[in-house]
């Protein structure tokens, strides 16, 4: 008999993809170390370039969500050692324990030791699953004795009443996960930012000078308020980053918390990993994961993959001679139940996962990319602060630089040392907050910030990423290549037609249409040939497991009659293959090998079929092949189903033998043909739509006959009613896998429709697609994908129907396989691009107007308008608050009105060169004259030089913040005239928006002496509430300038190569 393959019976396969629009560097022997397209596969030396040459203040904090490379060396040898010592202590035993069986067979093993309720205690399990001793287990009275011992049933399973107790007594199925980090050691690395160390040391210095000069009520207030203003800066940064921290941990806890399918009570139910306890029986498939330590108690051809264990790639055959099974393996091949002997600390995967940490971090390349244009904009930051520094000290020893007062600063032979040290640490805290304001820590920080945010928001449009760079990398996607059943289709199936005894049989339930002689063997053909299962459910009616074709096929049996206990216990299933399996009759004079799967590959197998009157007639091949299209074209799945006689003699009696058998597979007889509806899913055609809107092209991947796929793309809209259907724009799968290289690269992109695929099509498709340039995503459930999966750019696996296997070798896990849901990840990826956007147009305008502002100072005064700590606040909104306002915006119906983004389009864009410069300009122009202009324009002749100078340097800083919380609303929206659409729905932005606003009240009003400023009355608060306001009809008029099509960021890669390529040159010290 046979046994159901998801591809032969018509998965569906997918493909996604990206184009990048590349333009050419200036220099072509300069290799840029910040252009890494893709990181999921980055070789280790490209990641380590990356780092060597980024400009870095804080490397514990800038590294922390990237790829530990040193810790991830140390964990693989961590591995390897387990792996060994395991493998050397089992083969130590098991030689020791074949001389044992030279002398006295078992005599080593001592009788089982009851515990509790069980028969058997922990130690004992915990011993022969280690050592995997046969001896002991044969003691013991093999399986079936150990199931008594554990008061389970092979069949059945455990009844679920005594959990608690077996998780006593057993332990529980998890393992000691290695702690996050607390909020002290966040505090603890954003201390380790360099420059914020040099202020606290200036502002100590500061601090016992000023109370040494002027003493400790008034001489505390320079160097405390340096202090206060790091000391804040520091408290903020760490709980950001602690909170980012919470959000990584939670969905790293999603990810390990697999849901496993067992037998309790005689049914099947789905729980958490973390539920299996010792006793369970768990049915196993090709893709699963096996979730505890445990012994085989049936099998078919059942391979494990124990590489995760051993480290070996090599599969191991399983059987009565081999049962162990380890925790953690995959299932490579065949299928079959085991019973769980060992569960968490107590299996070797326990130990391995507890004795290392899973979360490694990896970076992404817009993380990647913001380095280098970190990099670049602090290198230009530190030659500012530089000059500056140079600039303030030469005019302070030349006499040219003025107290408040207006009194000469540095006079020779009269300045106290104290004085001069005093005022030296005053310039030079005043160069280094120029460095901490001019070097954007936070900016490759900010994807880490928006993608923590959007994977948790992700978690309820049913997405869970499990890498973070295909989140952003889905923005850029062109194409969307998506499996049909259960994704496109809503993988409710259900037999509507069906062709038995060579006549349409309607309702296709009528059984009293057909002969008892293909009655028989269809039920037989239905029960034996299935992973599925018939049971009772608690409330008594009958309910059917195993995946949606099976279940549909097994429904229908049920409505033809079948009784499906009683089917299977009347024959002896001898052999299961991944296409098929072979089933021996109870009375030992028959076998009957049973088939299903496509039904135009099936009908070319056979010879004969059971015509209404219960005779063989040779096949009429016509009018099956017009009942296959008929039912194709109106999107059905059709499904045959055919057997033949084999002579006892001809089957294999020994396992190895059976395993190497080559099944017949011609001359079968067709019992059966059906038609299986799946109904597309709704709202499927209106995401279909939006991504062609959005310029992304859907293309269907599917195992299904081609005419099925057809239809279903039609219904589906990605294909239209009439578009052109012929080749390439529908192909099946082995026409293209025929075609020469250079025309498979020529029909890639025209093709919308594949059926008839194999994984081994996909798999050629995306290498085609990505050959091309793509930016290639791809759907898949099934163990046969992961090939496709690891290969793409984007891998999307199925939560619901999708294997383990198909799971870990993706990248997004589509919790409800709905094509809705790729849409909405589309959507996503697109707002954490757009998000680091706005938080880079924002953050740029407040370095280019703080740079230009204390140069420009600087020069021409000797003074600096914005002091240290009032920098420190700027800074502090600008990079942490600011990110949190613009990086956690939600996406918006408008991201997909454009086209998606190529991943080496510049991250500064025409439009944001433009608003840019129009706001730096703005502002530096207006706070220029009011720096210099203040005291005329605000009519302060006739004040005291110093509260005059000290009033207009607090208006040149309160316009200056104001500025920058009028421009944050700029930001939201670069290209949109109104910037206020949505605002009130982020309240995260509302929220940090109003409490700047507010902070900055306190700080003018009863600040002063920590931030050097005075209080401000309502007219000249309404002056700077005025200056900030011109930003927004500055900022709309803007929109309505034209800008250039070529990159205006080509202006600047020359000065990039060389800033980097002089960072590559200098020696480095790895940063890993």
């Amino acid at each position: 008999m046979a046994s159901v393959n998801n591809h032969s019976m018509g998965d569906d396969h997918p493909d996604l993809e990206n184009v990048a629009y590349d333009w050419p560097p200036i220099d072509p022997d300069f290799s840029d170390p910040f252009d890494i397209a893709n990181t999921k596969n980055a070789s280790r030396e490209s990641l380590k370039r990356w780092r060597q040459a980024a400009l870095v203040l804080n490397a514990s904090r800038r590294f922390r969500y990237t790829l530990d490379l040193r810790k991830d060396e140390e964990q693989d040898k961590r591995r390897r050692m387990i792996r060994a010592h395991a493998q050397v202590i089992r083969a130590a035993l098991l030689f020791k324990l074949a001389g044992q069986r030279a002398i006295v067979l078992g005599t080593s093993v001592s009788p089982p030791s009851p515990s509790g309720e069980y028969g058997i205690g922990l130690e004992q399990l915990a011993s022969m699953n280690r050592d995997q001793n046969v001896s002991a287990l044969e003691r013991y009275g093999g399986v079936m004795g150990l199931s008594e011992m554990l008061k389970t049933e092979s069949k059945k399973g455990i009844d679920g009443d005594d959990i608690l107790e077996r998780k006593k007594t057993f332990g529980s199925n998890t393992y000691p996960v290695k702690k996050g980090k607390s909020f002290l050691m966040f505090l603890r690395e954003a201390w380790q930012d360099l420059t914020l160390i040099i202020l606290i040391i200036s502002a100590v210095i500061s601090l016992v000078l000023g109370i040494k000069a002027e003493g400790i009520q008034q001489g505390w207030y320079d160097g405390g308020s340096i202090a206060f203003a790091v000391l804040l800066v520091i408290f903020v940064t760490a709980t950001s980053d602690y909170r980012q921290s919470l959000q990584f941990q939670n969905l790293n806890e999603e990810k390990r918390n697999i849901q496993v399918e067992v037998i309790r009570g005689g049914r099947r139910d789905k729980v958490s990993i973390y539920e299996i306890v010792v006793g369970d029986v768990v049915p196993l498939k090709i893709g699963d994961q096996v979730p505890a330590d445990g012994l085989l108690i049936s099998g078919h051809s059942l391979a494990i993959d124990e590489s995760s264990m051993t480290g070996e790639s090599k599969t191991v055959v399983k059987d009565q001679k081999s049962p162990f099974l380890l925790s953690g393996c995959k299932i490579a091949d065949g299928a079959g139940t085991m019973l769980v002997t060992g569960v968490g600390i107590n299996t070797e995967w326990g130990l391995l996962m507890a004795s290392i940490s899973e979360d490694n971090g990896e970076e992404t390349p817009l993380q990647v990319r913001l380095n280098g244009v970190a990099t670049f904009i602090g290198t230009v930051g530190l030659i500012v602060a530089g000059s500056v520094l140079i600039i303030l000290v030469a005019r302070y020893f030349t006499g040219t630089s003025r107290n408040p007062d207006g009194s000469v600063q540095f006079v020779g032979g009269h300045t106290s040392a104290s004085k001069i040290a005093d005022r030296l640490i005053h310039i030079l805290t005043t160069a280094v907050t120029i460095v901490v304001v001019a070097v954007p820590e936070g900016l490759p920080l900010a994807v880490t910030l928006t993608l923590a945010y959007s994977m948790k928001k992700m978690m309820v449009d049913k997405a869970l990423v499990r890498r973070l760079s295909a989140c952003e990398t889905m923005g850029s996607a062109t194409t969307i290549c998506s499996d049909k059943t259960g994704t496109l289709t809503l993988n409710q199936m259900t037999v509507v037609e069906a062709y038995v005894g060579g006549q349409r049989i309607d309702p296709p339930e009528n059984v009293s249409q057909f002969p008892a002689t293909i009655s028989s063997l269809l039920d037989e053909g239905i029960a034996q040939n299935t992973a599925g299962s018939v049971f009772l459910s608690k409330d008594g009616a009958l309910e059917v497991s195993g995946s949606p074709t099976e279940k549909s096929i097994l429904q229908w049996g049920v409505k033809l009659g079948m009784k499906f206990d009683i089917v299977k216990s009347e024959s002896i299933v001898l052999h299961v293959s991944p296409f098929n399996s072979t089933k021996r009759e109870e009375t030992g004079s028959r076998v009957h090998i049973h088939w299903k799967g496509a039904a135009e590959i099936m009908l070319s197998a056979c010879s004969q079929y059971i015509d209404a009157n219960g005779s063989l007639k040779p096949i009429h091949e016509a009018f099956f092949n017009d009942a296959i299209s008929a039912m194709a074209s109106k999107s059905l799945r059709c499904v045959a189903l055919a057997y033949r006689q084999c002579d006892v003699d001809e089957v294999p009696t020994d396992v190895p033998q059976m395993a190497e058998w080559t099944l017949p597979d011609d001359n079968l007889i067709l019992l059966a043909i059906v038609g299986i509806k799946d109904p597309c899913r709704p709202g499927v055609k209106d995401a279909v739509e939006l991504c062609t809107h959005a310029g992304v092209k859907v293309r269907m991947v599917t195992g299904d006959n081609i005419q099925t796929a057809k239809a279903i793309a039609m219904e589906c809209g990605i294909l239209q009613t009439n578009a052109d259907t012929s080749e390439p724009v529908v192909i099946e799968g082995k026409t293209f896998r025929e075609l020469s290289d250079s025309d498979r690269e020529r029909v890639a992109k025209m093709i919308s429709v594949m059926g008839r695929s194999s994984p081994t099509d996909k798999l050629l498709l995306v290498q085609t697609l990505r050959k091309l340039g793509e930016v290639v995503a791809v759907t898949g459930d099934g163990t046969n994908d992961a090939p496709a999966l690891h290969e793409a750019d984007i891998g999307l696996s199925m939560g619901i129907q999708g294997t383990e296997v198909a799971k870990e070798s993706s990248d997004i896990m589509i919790m409800d396989d709905n094509f809705a849901s790729v849409v909405k990840v589309v959507r996503w990826g697109r707002s954490v691009y757009a998000n680091i956007q706005k938080f880079i147009q924002f953050q740029l305008t407040v370095n280019v107007a703080a740079l230009v502002i204390n140069v420009v100072a600087a020069v021409s005064s000797g003074n600096v308008p914005l002091n240290t700590v009032q920098l420190l606040w700027v800074n502090l909104i600008m990079d942490t608050l600011g990110a949190l306002a613009l990086a956690t915006e939600p996406p918006t119906d408008h991201l997909m009105d454009r086209s998606p983004v190529g991943r080496r389009e510049p991250l500064v864009t025409n439009v944001m060169w433009r608003n840019l410069a129009i706001q730096a300009l703005y502002q530096v122009l207006v706070l220029l004259v009011l720096n210099f202009g203040g005291i005329t324009i605000l009519n302060l002749k006739n004040e005291p030089q110093e509260h005059a100078n000290m009033l207009k340097s607090t208006m040149v800083f309160n316009a200056f913040v104001l500025c920058q919380i009028f421009n944050e609303f700029n930001a939201r929206e670069p290209e949109k005239i109104n910037f206020f659409s949505g605002v009130l729905k982020n309240h995260l932005f509302v929220g940090i928006v109003g409490t700047t606003l507010v902070l900055q009240i306190i700080i003018i009003n009863f600040l002063g002496k920590f931030t050097s400023t005075v209080r401000l009355n309502f007219p000249q608060w309404m002056i700077c509430i005025v200056i900030g306001f011109i930003s927004w009809p500055l900022a709309v008029a803007g929109k309505f300038m034209p800008v250039p099509k070529t990159p205006l960021a080509k202006v600047f890669i020359k000065p990039y190569h060389r800033c980097i390529g002089c960072k590559l040159t200098r020696p480095q010290k790895n940063r890993v």
